[in-house]
Order: C-alpha cells, then sequence, then structure tokens
C-alpha cells in the first residue's frame, strides 16, 4: 500500500505501537499517489479491487467482533486466522472504514489492487465457500439464532457482572 512492503508497514506499526517513531521516511508517504497507481490499472483491475475491498469488510466485521464477546466458534477463529497468520489485522484497521473519505477509499482501492489483500480475500473467500454456516455452534442445532441467543446471553452477562464492579 502507497509503494511500502508489507515489511515496510509492519515496521511502521510496530513503533506505533510501542510509542515510538517510525523508522520509515515519511517524505516517501507525502510523494506516493495512489490515484497514479489506479489510473494505470484497468477496468477489470478497479472492480477486482473494490470487490476485494468491499468483501474484506464483511471478513473485518467478523474479526473484530471476536472483542465483542462473539462465541468463538471454529468458524469464525478459522476466518480470523488468515488475517491473524498474515499480520493483516492492523492493515485492515487502516483501510477499513464505514464510512471512508474519498482519500481513505483511493488508499484502500490501491491496497487491494493485486498483492497480499488480494490473496488473503481469496484465502478468505475458499473457506466461506467450504463451509456457508458461519454462525453456527457446534452441537446446537438452532443454527444462527442459537449463535446470535449464545451472544445475547454474554453480552448481558457482561454487562451484569460491569455493573457489579461499578463504583
Amino acid at each position: 500500500m502507497l509503494g511500502l512492503t508489507a515489511e515496510d508497514w509492519a515496521q511502521v506499526l510496530g513503533a506505533s505501537e510501542r510509542g515510538e517513531a517510525p523508522t520509515l521516511p515519511w517524505e516517501r508517504l507525502g510523494e506516493m499517489d495512489g490515484l497514479e497507481q489506479m489510473q494505470r490499472a484497468g477496468d477489470e483491475e478497479l472492480v477486482r479491487a473494490r470487490t476485494v475491498l468491499i468483501s474484506l469488510r464483511s471478513f473485518y466485521a467478523i474479526y473484530m467482533l471476536h472483542g465483542l464477546f462473539m462465541p468463538d466458534t471454529p468458524r469464525p477463529a478459522a476466518m480470523r486466522a488468515p488475517i491473524d497468520a498474515r499480520g493483516l489485522g492492523p492493515v485492515l484497521d487502516r483501510i477499513i472504514s464505514l464510512s471512508p473519505t474519498h482519500r481513505q477509499c483511493a488508499e484502500g482501492l490501491t491496497a487491494c489492487l493485486g498483492g497480499i489483500l488480494d490473496e488473503l480475500y481469496e484465502a478468505l473467500m475458499e473457506q466461506l465457500a467450504a463451509d456457508l454456516c458461519l454462525f453456527r455452534i457446534p452441537g446446537d442445532e438452532h443454527g444462527a439464532a442459537g449463535f446470535i441467543d449464545t451472544w445475547t446471553r454474554t453480552l448481558q452477562e457482561q454487562t451484569r457482572l460491569t455493573s457489579a464492579h461499578a463504583p
């Protein structure tokens, strides 16, 4: 993305998480424009990049909902695994936005023009195609309804626990 390799981004994000100044020359980012890369891309590449970006939003939502006590069943865990294995959680944090600005949209499309995010999308789509029952608790015959009921009960319990410990 923006002409930086995955290793470059890992350095930048790691430094930021540690509260350190990034070691990359930030002036490179100011010189790079995703517009140039998008202008060179053909129609099919841009459609593919849009498909990847839109689809990754859904997968990223599942990834993030794990932090909100979503039941950690085998299917959502399997969907998180390719993201974690590639260290792309922080990259998705950066490019996924519910209401992107024009610049964020351009950056997201540029990031999804081929490369590692396109490959991640393919891996996630293959997993989804193998088993469409993403929200199901093994052994629960209620399917998605049982999954949501379990999640709701967990959230209610966490609310009660938090309220009990509130000053």
